[in-house]
């Protein structure tokens, strides 16, 4: 169990008497090499004193040590202020709460600022519940940016529930919500949706932070529009010159490194290749999952880029600590080791490695040497939770076929969605596919190949059919329930019997992911909760993980994190072309549109 939380009001009195040395601290990190944040400098043999998981005094503490003093040896390593990941999907991790906390912990991640709107999508406010449920008493300070866009794109795909105004006022008040999460339907904002601009209204009235998806390369008026409405940062930007102009206009950026898509490299030529002040820059991982967690770390390894890229460690720092802080409106209470905050600390041997030997959270050690020192409770998820494939029925080779407009064509021009490597964007294409017997099929020499979205809440049978380029599969299929953001059961392949199987496989298992071949399971992570995690630790996720890498490749893809990339095939809101259950959606001109090219 972590020791408890105060508020700064509450231990004021305890605070100054530990300052002046009339009562022992309870902990005292003793002479680091100081990474203030506030002032950008590096200073020398400083102590850092703490007392109920607050920061009492940050100097010489020689005189604020007890008896009962936990004394912290700091000689030659660097203390820097906890580091905090200000836009978050847990759920991307196909993890809990909790075991991800235990995954990211140990690299120096102290707080992160969730967008639960994965198991919204699914569960609705019940599901952010248990998500906030169970981020209570861990040594992950978790706040929550209640999922504003559920579904994503209304009117164009079905989710598992609804969230609106009403809903987003009322989770306004739970302690653990700091804002509202990312606003996607930008069109509603800037078009000046009632619906759209009550959600943003009930989150201003309780003082609260809303949080962006700006995804078009627009810096005009829309992007003025757009944070004229209250939206405080966005994680959406992949150019440097978009990521500039929304500095410009007081936007907090939020430099995306996740495991699919690497915008830093691009983005961060916004700061190395301007002069400008970087404070409304922050670094995110945005989607992470755990052979990245395993293999690189998380906010640590995103901080490295940066600096790979030219940024200076301290700068870099600041982007995951006081510009988070600052972001939220937090920073009297985060973001710096300083006086009244509260005491979350990394203790870093290499400031240019990045490399995390002690984590401080709330005024405990919790990790050392990429090991958690503290247990991590478990908490269990209703049933209801793990019962959502409710598909209309068992599915059918049958069920995939695309038949042609007319009986007479021997060829079909249909529009194409193609994948871009690494990246979230997909290019809208016009393809011509040969007809076989009146029905439409594969290309593997144009590697085109089919994508369906089935309907997985409500048993409607519903189901969206196109066609896909850039994934270089040769033979089976792949299925998924990790389908952003509504999250119904995607399924892409090469043969509608391997499709078929790959979707029964999911159904049965409760959700997941699945690789199929020749008629077999090649690979399986079953993802019980809400379709989209389990309970177990990182290492044993990475592993099934790695399994479907491995599986991907003997279907003949390549590609870095391909089902991540997959998993956004059907996400509406991003640009150009994508499918849901209830067909293509040019996301451009924001329309449902035909398969087929008249």
């Amino acid at each position: 169990m972590m020791n408890k939380r105060f508020s700064l009001q509450e231990v004021t009195k305890e605070l100054v008497a530990v300052a002046k040395g009339t009562k022992p601290a309870q902990m005292v990190i003793k002479g680091g090499k100081l990474i203030n944040v506030n002032t950008g400098e590096i200073l020398p043999h400083m102590d850092v004193a703490i007392t109920h998981g607050r920061i009492a005094l940050v100097g010489d503490a020689a005189h604020t040590i007890g008896p009962d003093t936990q004394v912290i040896d700091a000689k030659g390593l660097y203390i820097s202020p906890g580091f905090m990941d200000g836009h978050i999907h847990v759920e991307s991790s196909m993890m809990t709460v909790g075991e991800y906390a235990r995954a990211v912990v140990p690299h120096g991640t102290t707080s992160i600022y969730m967008d639960p709107h994965e198991i919204a999508n699914v569960l609705g406010i019940e599901g952010v519940g248990l998500m906030t449920k169970e981020s209570r008493n861990l040594p992950l300070r978790t706040f929550v940016a209640m999922p504003s866009c559920v579904p994503a794109a209304p009117g164009f795909e079905d989710t598992g529930a609804h969230i609106g105004p009403k809903e987003i006022k009322e989770a306004m008040a739970w302690e653990e919500v700091v804002g509202l999460g990312e606003m996607m339907n930008f069109p509603g904002v800037i078009y000046g949706d009632d619906f759209i601009h009550q959600e943003l209204q009930a989150t201003l009235e309780a003082d609260k932070t809303i949080t962006g998806h700006f995804s078009i390369q627009e810096t005009g008026a829309d992007l003025n529009a757009y944070i004229a409405s209250g939206v405080r940062c966005c994680h959406e930007s992949v150019r440097a010159e978009d990521a500039l102009a929304k500095m410009r206009l007081g936007m907090y950026v939020q430099l995306r490194e996740g495991s699919a898509w690497h915008d830093v490299k691009e983005t961060i030529k916004s700061i190395t290749e301007n002069s400008i002040d970087s404070r409304f820059a922050t670094l995110v991982s945005d989607d992470t999952h755990p052979n990245t967690l395993i293999t690189l770390g998380h906010l640590d390894h995103i901080v490295k880029r940066a600096i790979e890229e030219g940024v200076k460690p301290i700068t870099a720092i600041q982007m995951v600590t006081l510009n988070v802080a600052q972001c939220f409106g937090m920073d009297k209470d985060l973001g710096t080791v300083s006086p009244g905050r509260w005491a979350d600390i990394v203790l870093l041997s290499d400031l240019t490695q990045v490399k995390v030997e002690k984590v401080i959270a709330n005024g405990e050690l919790v990790a050392e040497e990429g090991k958690m020192l503290v247990e991590i409770p478990k908490v269990e998820y209703p049933e209801a939770a793990k019962n959502t494939m409710n598909l209309a029925k068992k599915l059918e080779a049958k069920d995939f076929v695309v038949p042609t407009p007319t009986p007479e064509m021997t060829q079909a021009k249909v529009r194409v969605m193609e994948i871009i490597e690494a990246k979230v964007g997909t290019y809208a294409r016009e393809c011509v596919l040969p007809i076989e017997n009146g029905v439409v099929t594969n290309d593997l020499d144009q590697d085109i190949i089919k994508a369906v979205v089935i309907e997985r809440h409500h048993g409607t049978g519903t189901m969206g059919k196109g066609f896909v380029k850039g994934f270089h599969l040769k033979a089976g299929a792949v299925a998924s329930t990790v389908a952003h953001d509504s999250h119904n059961l995607l399924i892409v392949g090469t043969n509608d019997e391997d499709m078929a199987l790959a979707g029964n496989t999911l159904a049965e298992v409760g959700g997941g992911m699945v690789a199929v071949k020749d008629g077999k399971v090649i690979a399986l992570l079953p993802l019980p909760i809400a379709g989209l995690m389990c309970q177990e630790p990182a290492e044993e996720v990475a592993k099934k993980v790695e399994a479907l890498e491995e599986a991907w490749k003997k279907l003949g893809c390549d590609l870095v994190s391909p089902f991540m990339t997959m998993a956004l095939i059907a996400l509406a809101v991003l640009p150009e072309l994508r499918l849901t259950n209830r067909g293509l959606v040019d996301t451009i001109k924001f329309e449902l549109v035909d398969l087929f090219v008249q």
